[in-house]
């Protein structure tokens, strides 16, 4: 039964793993001003225009 020891840490350091990556994507989003965002959003969609050309 020791083996299931391993396989329940591993399995809760994985999650806690997704969660730190979580916090930190979502500390990066916040960090951008509104109007960064809508220039972002205005890029990517001009980039995506001239793809399909």
């Amino acid at each position: 039964m020791r083996w299931w020891k391993w396989i329940g840490l591993a399995g809760l350091a994985g999650v806690a793993a997704t969660g730190v990556v979580t916090v930190r994507d979502e500390r990066k989003r916040r960090a951008y001003t509104p109007d960064e965002i809508r220039t972002r959003l205005h890029d990517r969609a001009a980039q995506a225009r001239d793809r399909r050309r």
